[in-house]
């Protein structure tokens, strides 16, 4: 029997309107169907968006440490389900059981950053005398927004996006990814488990094209908050203005891991590995181009091949998995498409095999590797977004930097080095949002902002601060009494 789980509404678990769904595949094993969800069409949007709407003038009128009380108890049922939480997200996503622990654990450290964070936040806003009256900045939360969360980090990037919301007063309507419905559901029931009031938070599975177009459209809702990639940015980005939707957008990457040949080559090999291969590369600050200093570059690749090689891939939940297959077949086929291409375009294939076999298990490829990437090459401009590094050498740290720029992107970057000024150079010239020295691409803390520049992002970032002003107006008040 396949399980069939239903949209969460107003407080209520329900099933479509039209009673149509979709089964949810394990990419670790074709053809097996872990549930069956809704696929939620406009009648289910302007259910949840009523429902929302009517929660929210109770809602936004609770008292600050009410909300931090209920948000607090979301966060303890999420740890007590840690281990149950975590073997859904490999099912659907395919990562390691390791990647969907640290997932759950990066979201429980986030959340309680933000549960702590919020009291802070609201104290900016005290009074200041000004010839005879009283000023003050009151925030205000928005109304109903509305958060898309992706596939690759379905229930942390969700509760980076939905906390800080619910915390700031709003109300939510939440569309998981259609590759993992199961974890925004699951999610779901942590919210009704927490005693969140009615209304305050809805989830409703269905198509991105049809549901998520229908989310970003929808007039009672004031904001969006949206992960993926920068082509469907875009089109949110344009959808939206139609009513003046707010947006936040966090979107693709081309990030840049720098290697200087004064650097710990074992840190930075750790580094290299770490963030092009965790989640099958499937990350927006995973490391996709990887820039060598060419006195070093010869016996780095030899390294990193030879890590590669010995690399076990594998179903996630098998401890002795070190990467997971990409999340269906869609990423299987652009994946190997990408390859392909880059081959044919020049680059030469160091590690990894095209064409792959057809896995009859699921939807598997190898860690790859590509040398001899030029700036000229699609595999050095356009996002993968799997299992692939693509390898350039470069003679200065000014060509590594205009290398590293070189890219419509600007998300995440890296540099190894024991030199301060080779550090400070990059700082300061690198066209990123994150710049990390002597650390991965992908490492980000809760108290620091995260968003990109340029073709990566739109909107003040998530985390930090700029998470919660997002989700609030600023009116200000001027009292002469």
């Amino acid at each position: 029997m396949i399980d069939t789980f239903s949209n969460f509404i107003g407080g209520c678990w329900k099933a479509s309107l039209s009673g149509a769904a979709f089964d949810n595949e394990n990419p670790a094993h074709r053809r097996r169907v872990l549930g069956r969800f809704q696929s939620s069409a406009a009648d289910d949007l302007d259910d949840a968006v009523d429902a929302a709407a009517s929660a929210f003038a109770a809602w936004r009128r609770r008292p600050v440490a009410e909300r931090q009380q209920l948000v607090g108890e979301f966060l303890r049922v999420l740890d007590l389900s840690r281990h149950e939480l975590a073997r859904i997200v490999t099912l659907e996503n395919g990562k390691t059981i390791r990647e969907s622990y640290a997932e759950v654990d990066s979201a429980l450290v986030e959340g309680s950053h933000h549960l702590h964070q919020i009291s802070a936040f609201y104290s900016h806003t005290g009074p200041a005398a000004s010839g005879g009256m009283t000023t003050w900045v009151q925030y205000e939360p928005v109304g109903v927004v509305g958060v898309i969360s992706p596939w690759n980090f379905p229930m942390n990037v969700m509760c980076r996006k939905t906390l800080p919301a619910l915390l700031t007063g709003n109300t939510v309507v939440f569309k998981p990814a259609s590759f993992t419905p199961w974890s925004g559901v699951f999610m779901a029931g942590l919210f009704e488990r927490a005693g969140f009031p009615r209304g305050v938070f809805n989830c409703l599975t269905g198509a991105g094209s049809s549901l998520g177009d229908g989310l970003v459209r929808h007039p009672g809702i004031r904001a969006v908050s949206f992960t993926g990639s920068t082509a469907v940015g875009r089109t949110i980005q344009v959808k939206a203005a139609e009513h003046l939707t707010r947006t936040q957008l966090e979107l693709g990457g081309k990030n840049a891991l720098i290697v200087m040949d004064d650097a710990d080559q074992h840190a930075a090999l750790d580094a290299a590995v770490t963030a092009g291969f965790s989640n099958a590369g499937q990350w927006c600050t995973s490391t996709s181009r990887l820039l060598l200093h060419r006195p070093i570059a010869a016996s780095f690749v030899a390294a990193l091949v030879d890590r590669c090689e010995r690399m076990v891939v594998g179903d996630g939940l098998d401890e002795a998995t070190d990467m997971g297959p990409v999340a269906g077949p869609k990423q299987f086929d652009a994946v190997r498409a990408a390859i392909r291409l880059a081959q044919a375009e020049g680059a030469r294939l160091l590690a990894g095999a095209v064409p792959l076999p057809d896995s009859p298990e699921g939807y598997f490829i190898r860690p790859t590797v590509l040398g001899d990437v030029t700036p000229r090459m699609t595999a050095f401009h356009e996002e993968i977004f799997g299992p692939v590094l693509s390898i350039c050498e470069f003679g200065s740290l000014n060509e590594a930097i205009e290398l590293a720029n070189d890219s419509m992107y600007g998300l995440s970057s890296a540099i190894f080095t024991t030199s301060l000024s080779t550090a400070r150079s990059y700082i300061d010239n690198i066209d990123a949002g994150l710049a990390h020295v002597n650390v991965h691409t992908g490492y980000k803390e809760p108290w620091m902002p995260f968003g990109g520049v340029k073709q990566s992002g739109c909107g003040v970032p998530e985390n930090s601060e700029t998470g919660l002003e997002f989700f609030v107006d600023r009116k200000a008040v001027y009292l002469r009494g």
